[in-house]
């Protein structure tokens, strides 16, 4: 018999009181037709494995997880994504995960549920072994396995095979059931209209009279994933014939992506007992994100019953009503703090979910192996007129008294947490400890690192306990631009209220992004031919996933499209130039044909001026009242049809394929993209022979792919229609 497990109540509590709307919750269980799954995400498994104290956090609470799905006797675990916290794991950690996954789901236990779908979709070309390993007759599985992808082990590279991630690797191995996994060709190479955007083909499984469909959508750039839901361009396969009607379906999606924050604050109060972080507004933990940087809550489609969501680390397992529509959404967050931020702080969980027909509920499961954080934020000036005797903001040597007196009591009050929660102290891992520091009157204040000296072997983060920040002054624009400084232009949402000059060093390269750097030093250069968005997308791809064919293949795939374009006119001599600019401006429009999130953002400022940088004018749009996901099939075993928004929804949705050339919808650089630079050496331009010309172009063209023809197009043609000798500018070498 499966472990006891906390009880589903069928009313929650907010802020201390209940509410009057029920929570889901199943009124009579049958457990011959009720699936049991385990709910778990952001893992991350692999994360500071090098850091002596905290290298084994992450897998050490993946164990506990197993240990509770093998315990509660589940059906099967459910991971939304982030198992792993590197796109290339370590052979270490790739050994832990498949040892762990093979101790605790392999076995005699039988699958209690029936396989409805196609084994073999999703399965490996050119292999027999289905996708589905428990439909494997030479392997022995107790508990599969069900997992999507997140942003940070995410399919990179090109081959035979395509693009592969780890998850791959642990699929052929039989250890895990890899899905959601979507193939996003451009809208170039896709002929037929109705194949262009997201199509999601669900896992179906039957326990007893329930049956469930699980979509999966592992993690898709969030402007992407934006545009697509904007476009009414996602469409989800529904199961059609057989003895099963449509809506006896319990239809379930996971999605890995950035949840877009509500305007309307709601709180996390205790539910039947269990901790749920104390009655602070959830949006306060949050991360803040962009209106196309995100995804809305409400842009789903009608028929799904409960989204699993990703990404988000903060726990808010407990489902939660989606305004205006029939769905519930459960975050269960991380299960290891990978930054010491407030949302990270709240108790962390898994979940032990039920389906039965219709009906379900969620139990959730506190997790013990998770290290203890504590953070508190004080401001001096405050803090000064209350010890006025004990601290002055004229002494230094007061000041870190003070610090050190509200560290001590955080370690304190982790303490008494950890007894509270686990009985003994002595067996207490080092706990994580933040204080934030707000420093603006103070003249003088010590080093973050040598007053974390003092707690070596009693916390686990001694480098960066202290974080200083100092109130917001108006944004002193750059004169100029200075590609080897950060991009203070988006201060608001990248430092929030932290001064650069007032943080730790820590603190400070943490949240300085490689995409931005990258975008200034190629802003900064006179590239001639290759497309500055692409370079950069390839250059992201190349840091950030460790993809070593990024720029080659970028390079490759524009000499191509310059080569073609130059081979089909009869170029004079004195016309290279700007021929080669034309076909630049070619290669420009041909990439953002093929990326249509792509936008300018230069133009997009100069619209929404003293406005967030990634707010959008048609903000309203993506707010239809309607679902904005379309239901459609070409399959004989799914029905065909969809369903598209209704009224204002459906026009807000046309708009902007119809204002494209206008208003780009969204800018696709982000941080999940990487790629790699190679260091191209300028050469002067001359007014030579023929020769020596067609050899510049032809060295020009061997050492670039597309790139945006701004700046450089139009000195390059003025010049050479005027005939000025002014020298090109020199390019500067990226080190």
């Amino acid at each position: 018999m499966p472990a006891s497990l906390p009880p589903a109540s069928g009313r929650s509590r907010v802020n201390g009181t209940a509410e009057l709307e029920p929570t889901p919750s199943i009124v009579q269980s049958d457990p011959d037709n009720c699936f049991s799954i385990l709910l778990a995400t952001d893992n991350h498994i692999g994360y500071a494995e090098k850091d002596p104290v905290r290298g084994q956090d992450a897998i050490n609470t993946f164990r506990e997880i197993l240990e509770i799905a093998r315990d509660a006797e589940v059906d099967f675990i459910l991971l939304a994504g982030d198992l792993f916290h590197e796109n290339r794991p370590s052979r270490s950690c790739l050994h832990q995960t498949i040892a762990l996954l093979r101790e605790y789901t392999l076995g005699d236990k039988p699958i209690s549920f029936e396989l409805m779908s196609d084994p073999m979709d999703g399965s490996t070309p050119g292999f027999s072994f289905p996708a589905v390993n428990y439909e494997d007759p030479n392997l022995n599985i107790a508990i599969p396995v069900f997992s999507i992808h997140g942003n940070h082990d995410d399919p990179q590279g090109t081959g035979p095979e395509g693009a592969l991630c780890a998850l791959d690797i642990l699929s052929v191995s039989g250890v895990l059931n890899y899905f959601g996994k979507l193939d996003l060709a451009s809208d170039e190479a896709v002929d037929d209209a109705a194949d262009k955007g997201i199509r999601i083909r669900p896992v179906l499984l039957r326990k007893g009279d329930t049956h469930l469909a699980m979509y999966g959508v592992g993690n898709v750039k969030d402007a992407r994933m934006h545009y697509e839901l904007r476009s009414n361009r996602v469409k989800m396969f529904m199961p059609e014939g057989g003895e099963v009607a449509e809506e006896e379906w319990f239809n379930m999606l996971l999605v890995h992506q950035n949840r877009w924050v509500e305007s309307t604050p709601r709180a996390i109060g205790t539910v039947d007992g269990l901790a749920r972080g104390g009655a602070r507004p959830a949006d306060d933990l949050r991360v803040k994100h962009g209106p196309q940087q995100s995804v809305p809550e409400g842009m789903f489609d009608d028929s799904i019953k409960l989204v699993v969501w990703g990404h988000e680390h903060d726990c808010r397992i407990w489902p939660e009503k989606v305004e205006g529509k029939d769905y519930y959404i459960t975050q269960p967050g991380s299960s290891v703090a990978t930054s010491l931020a407030p949302g990270e702080a709240l108790p962390k969980h898994v979940g032990i979910l039920s389906i039965q027909g219709s009906q379900f509920q969620i139990a959730e499961i506190p997790l013990k192996t998770v290290r203890p954080f504590e953070l508190d934020e004080v401001v001096l000036s405050e803090a000064a007129a209350i010890e006025v005797n004990k601290m002055s903001l004229d002494d230094k040597d007061s000041i870190t008294a003070f610090l050190r007196g509200k560290v001590e009591e955080l370690i304190a009050q982790a303490k008494q947490k950890w007894k509270e929660t686990h009985g003994n102290v002595k067996d207490m891992m080092l706990p994580l400890i933040r204080l934030k520091v707000e420093t603006s009157d103070a003249k003088e204040m010590t080093n973050p690192v040598r007053f974390g000296q003092d707690f070596v072997g009693r916390v686990a983060n001694p480098r960066d306990i202290l974080q200083y920040y100092r109130r917001k002054k108006a944004a002193e624009r750059k004169s100029k631009n200075l590609p080897d400084a950060p991009d203070m232009e988006d201060e608001d949402e990248e430092w929030g209220a932290d001064d650069p000059a007032a943080m730790t060093a820590n603190d400070r390269l943490s949240k300085l992004r490689m995409a931005n750097l990258v975008k200034q030093y190629l802003q900064a250069q006179n590239l001639e031919v290759l497309v500055e968005n692409g370079l950069e997308d390839a250059v992201m791809r190349f840091v950030d996933k460790d993809d070593k064919d990024a720029i080659k293949d970028f390079v490759a795939d524009t000499l191509k499209v310059v080569g073609r374009d130059m081979r089909g006119k009869q170029v004079q001599e004195e016309d290279v130039e700007e021929h080669m600019m034309q076909a630049k401006e070619n290669a420009v429009a041909q990439w953002a044909t093929e990326h249509p999130s792509g936008r300018n953002e230069e133009d997009r400022k100069k619209k929404t001026k003293g406005k967030s940088r990634q707010r959008d004018s048609d903000e309203d749009s993506m707010a239809a009242e309607d679902s904005m996901m379309e239901v459609d099939s070409d399959d004989a075993s799914f029905r065909s049809g969809s369903v598209q928004p209704k009224g204002k929804g459906a026009k807000a949705a046309a708009k902007p394929a119809a204002r494209g050339k206008k208003a780009p919808l969204f800018d696709e650089r982000s941080e999940s993209e990487e790629s790699e630079v190679e260091e191209v050496m300028p050469q002067k331009k001359s007014r030579g022979t023929g020769a020596s010309a067609g050899a510049k172009a032809a060295a020009t063209a061997a050492t670039s792919s597309r790139a945006p023809a701004k700046r450089a197009g139009t000195s390059a043609a003025s010049k050479s229609k005027s005939g000025s000798k002014t020298p090109a500018p020199k390019q500067s070498q990226l080190t």
